[in-house]
């Protein structure tokens, strides 16, 4: 393992039906518990309610949610990154929180909503993806549903790479864990990148089963790791010699077509 690798660390926890201080707590005690070192950790999409329609319980930005993932953040020296609840004047976000350790934080609010739960009527979709970097890593968080479509996830740019590994932050419930599996790595795959998947587990409010299955897949799309249908944390390394040593070996990027979305 050289210095250039990557640690990240996937939280996947059977969270609490809309109750946002059983979870912030429960998912405190998993990161206080787990010692291993890492300069990324993940958190399931909306962690703090499990996927709710119920606006009700979205919180400003600046609240109590920022400042525990602050205080995360802070403690663990690390990014900690996840989606929640957020309202802006009359609309609502499903927006994942990217928080330094230092406090300072971007922000991506999820593009696709799931219509089939009706979550584009509850909330606003996002107009803009992100970017982040850590050290020499450039990592793209997405959130669940934008699994499903490539062009928002395209890596070319110019005859360039936009980021090094790709990132979904997710509720995918256990039926269609055939999809998930199997994009996480087409989506690693076709972007010749890491691809990382964390999942909650159990069973939700409206009786939604999810296993879990988080996921950490290379860019020829193997997976490194995966979960089961049970809370954990785990600890992935991320190999940015050999990410090089493939990408150089197989440049399929440079025939890609180049475009921009609209």
């Amino acid at each position: 393992m050289t210095q250039n690798n990557l640690a990240v660390t996937l939280v996947q926890a059977d969270l609490h039906w809309e109750n946002p201080t059983a979870n912030l707590a429960m998912l405190e005690e998993m990161l206080w518990q787990h010692q291993d070192s890492t300069d990324l950790i993940v958190l399931p999409e909306l962690f703090t309610t499990g996927f709710s329609m119920n606006t009700a319980l979205a919180e400003p930005m600046g609240l109590h949610t920022l400042r525990w993932l602050q205080q995360q953040a802070a403690r663990t020296k690390a990014v900690v990154t996840g989606s929640y609840m957020v309202r802006e004047g009359t609309v609502c976000y499903n927006r994942l929180l990217w928080m330094q350790p230092n406090g300072e934080f971007d922000y991506y609010d999820k593009r696709h909503l799931f219509r089939m739960a009706g979550e584009h009527e509850h909330y606003t979709a996002g107009q803009r993806s992100i970017v982040k970097t850590i050290r020499n890593w450039r990592i793209c968080p997405l959130i669940c549903y934008d699994l499903r479509f490539p062009v928002w996830s395209y890596n070319q740019a110019n005859g360039q790479l936009r980021y090094d590994c790709l990132l979904y932050t997710a509720n995918f419930p256990s039926a269609r864990a055939t999809a998930w599996n199997t994009l996480l790595r087409a989506r690693a795959i076709e972007n010749w990148a890491y691809c990382i998947g964390v999942n909650r587990v159990g069973i939700d409010g409206k009786g939604n089963h999810h296993a879990g299955d988080s996921a950490v897949i290379d860019p020829k799309g193997l997976a490194l790791w995966t979960g089961d249908d049970t809370p954990c944390i785990k600890t992935i390394h991320l190999d940015w010699e050999g990410l090089q040593e493939y990408r150089q070996k197989f440049p399929a990027y440079l025939d890609a077509e180049a475009f921009q979305l609209l």
